[in-house]
């Protein structure tokens, strides 16, 4: 991250909405959080992006957070053909089938208990501590676990928006592009 401007920032500062809008999408499904990201452009620096973006998160009602989620498919299946799934979850691309079937039931558990996907920031975290999470986590309340659940929806928006700017919009590329 860097304290000043670069072409990939300068590049989504200047989009049209209408291509900045399904970009934005692609970092976080809750039209109420891209919209505040964009009513706030331009973003003097990546920074002041991350802060609008944290800002942002923690507005977010109950609604707006399922939204939200509703775009993170479950831990251990990554939406077919998409990239950014299959990278942030790439500690699950080489458990053993122990470990997923484990996670699969837990999944399911959790949405059962909370009624939405486990969400948790998993680039970087291996089989075993997204399992160990969830195991953690599904005692939870209710109350509790939404407060989680932001935080790591504000973790998650956080790297992918570092990765707009600073990837594919530098290069002039689309944003879903890997």
């Amino acid at each position: 991250m860097t304290s000043s401007s670069t072409p990939g920032l300068t590049r989504f500062n200047t989009l049209a909405d209408g291509e900045a809008t399904p970009a934005l999408h692609e970092v976080c499904a809750s039209a109420t959080w891209g919209n505040s990201i964009l009513a706030g452009r331009p973003y003097a620096t990546e920074e002041a992006l991350l802060a609008a973006s944290d800002a942002a998160t923690a507005q977010l009602t109950a609604a707006d957070l399922a939204d939200a989620m509703a775009g993170h498919p479950p831990i251990g299946r990554p939406k077919p053909g998409d990239p950014t799934s299959s990278r942030e979850q790439r500690g699950m691309a080489g458990a053993s089938e122990e470990l997923k079937t484990e996670m699969l039931e837990l999944n399911l558990a959790y949405q059962e208990r909370f009624g939405h996907v486990f969400l948790i920031c998993a680039t970087g975290a291996t089989g075993e501590q997204m399992r160990d999470a969830v195991k953690s986590r599904i005692g939870n309340s209710p109350e509790q676990e939404q407060e989680i659940v932001r935080t790591e929806l504000g973790k998650i928006n956080r790297i992918r928006l570092t990765r707009l700017v600073t990837e594919a919009l530098a290069e002039g590329a689309p944003a879903q592009d890997s």
